[in-house]
């Protein structure tokens, strides 16, 4: 949940005034920790930079391209990861598996 700025600067202007930092918490009904992230930075983070760490978006696409038609945990056998750190390395490069129609239950019946 994002507080307004307008709230944060009224937690912090009581704590300036007296108010220790735990009785402000209570009294505003929020953690601790949030307050000492507000005083470091009023505003609140909109984006996490933070850069993949275990699945390199070039060895993804390399087992891509070399096995297409593989499962999610055969690659991650292949990467050394789990099934959903394939999933969500596969959903930050944009990559979905493709539908094979032949198997669709959606196709018309052969005997109708």
């Amino acid at each position: 949940m994002t507080y307004s700025i307008d709230f944060r600067k009224q937690v912090l202007r009581s704590i300036k005034d007296g108010m220790t930092i735990r009785e402000a918490a209570n009294f505003y009904q929020i953690s601790t920790s949030s307050i000492h992230s507000w005083q470091q930075s009023l505003a609140p983070k909109t984006t996490r930079n933070k850069a993949p760490t275990k699945i390199l978006n070039e060895a993804l696409l390399k087992d891509v391209e070399q096995h297409p038609d593989d499962y999610m945990y055969e690659r991650a056998q292949r990467l050394g990861c789990s099934k959903s750190g394939i999933e969500a390395a596969l959903k930050r490069l944009s990559i979905s598996q493709k539908k094979d129609l032949r198997a669709s239950k959606s196709l018309f019946d052969e005997k109708s």
